[in-house]
């Protein structure tokens, strides 16, 4: 089979991109690239030179092509304009010019922030949709423009993971690197709020098993690892696996809001959008968990990495890279 992936040169594509070379079932796999390979750097892909919204490129990438990944987006920006042409406009586009070139089966990647926090019990997918941010706006109003548009005979599979970490992850990795300097930064008093996390490789298995999915209509899963988290069970884990002891920073709510405000008025000045910004603090605070229950029961999904496992291979990884 052959293979379109957008967004292949960042953190989760271009884990997908090496499993879907190393997949007996694809023979060819083509990246929309903008400008640098980054992390594909020496696979063995075609390149697509061009972006989101290079039609010629991207009809270049879709012909003959049997199933589109689309990877690609944006995860933060000053502006719910910015996040509305990123997110929800060229996936539309895609997704009508996939159509146009006769591919049916497009695997598409969402987020939980698309449906919102939870509220004791993990959301699942007919749970109303709740986002508290204008990313999370723009995946959820992603979601109702590819239901808008799809036709019969396409199949399309939404994934909405949680938190992803792994290797090559750089925003998940500031926690770690305040870690390694002996500060564990926790929002709440370590056991609420709860979250759900992924291990990168557990959710390319995620995507690579919705791909296999045939029945047409657009079909919607969570794909997260087992259970669900607190920060002092992820501070227990990180401590260990750095061997070294932590001293827990908890933030109140308030003061996380606090001071991503605060970060984000210095950041401005600078002509830069932080990574912890005021977007970011609404949805820190909350409680951010998912069942994977679907997903197990039509895409036969079961998270291979572990918690301690996945951090364990992240933070060795990080080290390898002197990143810490």
């Amino acid at each position: 089979m052959k293979a379109f992936v957008t967004g292949g040169t960042g953190f989760i594509g271009s884990h997908l991109v090496e499993s879907l070379i190393q997949s007996p079932k694809y023979d060819e796999i083509r990246c929309l690239v903008r400008s640098e390979e980054k992390w594909l750097q020496g696979m063995d892909f075609k390149t697509i030179k061009g972006d989101l919204n290079d039609f010629q490129a991207l009809g270049k990438g879709l012909d003959g092509a049997d199933v589109l990944f689309h990877v690609a987006a944006i995860v933060k920006a000053p502006t719910k304009k910015e996040f509305t042409q990123a997110n929800v406009d060229a996936t539309e586009n895609l997704v009508r010019l996939a159509q146009k070139k006769g591919v049916k089966n497009m695997v598409i990647l969402s987020s939980l922030a698309a449906a919102g926090p939870s509220n004791g019990a993990p959301k699942t997918e007919d749970d109303l949709m709740n986002p508290v941010s204008m990313y999370g706006e723009s995946k959820k109003e992603m979601e109702s423009r590819i239901k808008s548009a799809a036709q019969k005979g396409d199949t399309i599979k939404i994934i909405r993971p949680p938190a992803v970490y792994g290797p090559r992850e750089d925003q998940i990795y500031s926690f770690f690197k305040s870690c390694s300097k002996g500060i564990c930064p926790i929002v709440g008093d370590g056991n609420n709020p709860r979250i759900s996390m992924v291990y990168v490789g557990d959710l390319v298995d995620g995507l690579l098993l919705a791909a296999e999915k045939e029945e047409k209509g657009v079909h919607t899963y969570f794909i997260s690892g087992e259970g669900t988290h607190t920060w002092n069970e992820i501070k227990a884990i990180t401590s260990r696996v750095l061997g070294k002891k932590l001293l827990p920073l908890k933030l109140k709510p308030k003061y996380v809001k606090k001071a991503a405000a605060t970060i984000e008025n210095i950041a401005s000045l600078l002509g830069i959008y932080p990574v912890v910004n005021k977007e970011k603090a609404n949805e820190l605070i909350l409680e951010w968990t998912c069942s994977t229950n679907k997903a197990k029961k039509e895409l036969d999904y079961t998270p291979k990495v572990s918690l301690a496992e996945g951090i364990s291979r992240t933070i060795h990884w990080y080290k390898i890279h002197n990143w810490l």
